[in-house]
């Protein structure tokens, strides 16, 4: 099991705290954004005498407020296509078992979220990357390139719209084109669409959008990002594939059920008004805005412009972005202030890629992530490992 590039540096930041210095946190995608209080208020109020198990599908009554919420984006299923999970991850996780089998293979434009490694693991199966480049703010690769690797084992392409960790926002013609190749070698299209409340450069496009996909299409689903209820652990894996649904409702029954809280919470969550979330996407845009323009201003780096999400990958004048990321919580400070990063080597299949990167979340406040960022230019000029960048395909040839 490999270790999380977005946790495995917490002892680091913890001495830093010990030692009293602040640590700005732009790692993890925790947004600092208020948990709706209705939705809290929902639990709050709840008249339970008996915390009972749901249904292993999750409760019927939220499964079909879901339904309500998914017609809203578009996405045309019933209750019986949804199952709920413990968070997105036991979504996946149940993608990748219901799916695959041990050996199996599923490709992964890469940089990707890194756990994914993690749930491949559990499910023995193999993940296949191909390479996008920061260059061209990672748009998908060309399906050539998927072509040439498809092999026998293959059953599966994952995509994350918008993605995680670069922001990517994957156009309609990009989504086309995953399905047709998709149809042409009868693969499963996995879906994780945690952020498509956050698309700021152009339209959100699910993978249930695609017509003709019906019985290819697995979506990923959670609750976490969308209201800022990480801790609530609740998802949903959809799809309108009845062979897949039942076979995923076998992993879904010997876990017994989701968790029954958060359901309350999720089925509050549905009726929120739908201007709740221009203002939560507003104030990721202003981030967003801020931290690219501070670091294309920054000596070396370079950052493009993420279209969703609340991430981003910059390319730094670093040696290493494992030995950077731990220097800033052990060696530096600003004002008595660091910031702790994810080293993009974790989110990278292919060995040798993200040692000059980073990915930052753009979670905090906007005088938070200032403060942020003049510790990471102060961090920049005082790093004894700083180097002259090279790009990602020199990277590659090395």
């Amino acid at each position: 099991m490999p270790a999380s590039p977005i946790r495995k540096l917490v002892p680091y930041a913890e001495a830093a705290k010990k030692k009293g210095i602040k640590v700005y946190h732009l790692n993890i995608g925790q947004p600092d954004i208020e948990t709706p209080p209705a939705i809290l208020d929902a639990v709050r109020k709840a008249d339970i005498k008996v915390l009972e198990y749901s249904h292993s599908a999750g409760n019927e009554s939220y499964r079909r407020k879901l339904v309500q919420y998914y017609e809203r984006v578009g996405i045309h299923v019933d209750h019986e296509q949804i199952i709920i999970t413990t968070g997105g991850s036991e979504a996946i996780m149940f993608g990748f078992f219901t799916c695959l089998n041990p050996g199996d293979e599923v490709i992964i434009p890469e940089p990707f979220y890194a756990n994914y490694n993690g749930f491949a693991v559990a499910a023995s199966v193999n993940i296949i990357p191909i390479t996008s480049y920061i260059e061209n703010g990672f748009a998908l690769p060309p399906i050539e390139d998927f072509e040439k690797m498809i092999t026998p084992k293959t059953k599966a392409i994952l995509v994350c719209n918008p993605n995680n960790p670069t922001g990517y926002l994957y156009s309609r013609d990009e989504m086309e084109k995953l399905k047709q190749i998709c149809l042409k070698h009868d693969l499963y299209l996995f879906s994780d669409e945690a952020y498509r409340e956050f698309c700021y450069d152009g339209e959100y496009v699910s993978a249930m959008h695609l017509e003709g996909m019906e019985d290819n299409v697995v979506l990923m689903d959670t609750i976490s990002k969308r209201y800022s209820a990480c801790g609530a652990r609740l998802g949903a894996l959809v799809t309108k594939n009845k062979e897949v649904y039942a076979a995923a409702m076998k992993f879904a029954q010997a876990r017994l059920s989701p968790p029954g809280l958060a359901q309350i919470m999720g089925e509050a969550a549905v009726d929120l008004p739908e201007h709740y979330f221009d203002t939560p996407k507003a104030e990721y845009l202003s981030r967003r805005n801020l931290m690219v323009e501070r670091l294309n201003a920054m000596p070396g780096v370079f950052c493009p412009s993420p279209g969703g999400a609340f991430y981003a990958i910059a390319r730094l004048p670093i040696d290493d972005s494992d030995k950077f990321c731990q220097w800033l919580l052990e060696n530096f400070s600003y004002k008595n202030q660091t910031v702790m990063l994810a080293p993009a080597t974790g989110f990278y299949g292919t060995e040798g890629l993200g040692k000059n990167e980073v990915r930052l979340a753009y979670v905090l406040n906007l005088a938070s992530l200032t403060a942020a960022m003049d510790c990471l230019e102060n961090a920049l000029k005082d790093y004894p490992g700083r180097v002259k960048n090279i790009s990602q395909q020199e990277l590659m040839e090395k």
